[in-house]
This record gives structure tokens, sequence and C-alpha cells, in this order.
């Protein structure tokens, strides 16, 4: 059994707008390209059925740029608090050596 042609989303979108300027008709395109009329037919339809996607998707993608960057600054906050409790944990382990000597973790109960 024959594989079928898979073609490009560009090269439909190239086909559509060839037709949709209407400088050939669609049975020109379709017998230079060897593709059925009825495929070329379907892909415009589909096309144009999806175009106002065009226009909406890019509120999407600025409402998804927006939540992005919303969440690299949470990120980097959480990261400069951990860097923070970090220093403070060492200052404080630091400062029990210096106060109770080799064993204070064993005294306070400290595991890890």
């Amino acid at each position: 059994m024959a594989k079928r042609k898979e073609y490009t989303p560009e090269y439909k979108t190239k086909l559509v707008i060839e037709i949709l300027k209407e400088e050939q008709t669609i049975s020109e395109i379709a017998a230079r390209e060897n593709i059925n009329v009825k495929q070329l037919g379907n892909w415009k339809a589909e096309f144009l059925a999806n175009a106002s996607r065009a226009f909406s998707r890019s509120r999407d993608e600025k409402s998804i740029a927006k939540q992005a960057a919303e969440m690299e600054e949470k990120e980097k906050k959480y990261q400069a608090k951990v860097g923070q409790l970090t220093l403070e944990v060492d200052f404080l382990k630091e400062t029990a050596q210096k106060m109770l000597g080799p064993g204070w973790k064993d005294q306070l109960g400290y595991k890890k």
C-alpha cells in the first residue's frame, strides 16, 4: 500500500494564497502541482475557516508571554530568598559551633 504524500503547512498556505489571488484557476494550480482539485478546495476551506486565529493568536501569545515573565520574576524572588536563608543557616551553624563547641549538633538534636 502506497504511503500518502504529506504536505507542509507552509506549502499548503502558499498554494491557498495563490488560489485566493485568482491569478490562476484552482484547476490550473492543481494540474501544475499534481494535486487533486478537491484537495486544494479542502485546504482553502480550512484556511478560511481558521483565518481568524491568525489575529486571536497574538493575544494568546501576549498572555502566555506575560505569564512566563511573571513566573520568571517569582522564580528570581524565590531564588533570592533561598540564597538569603542559606546564608542565615550557615551563619547560625558557625555561631552554634563557636558558642557550643564541636558537639553542638548532638546537644541540639540537629540531624543532617
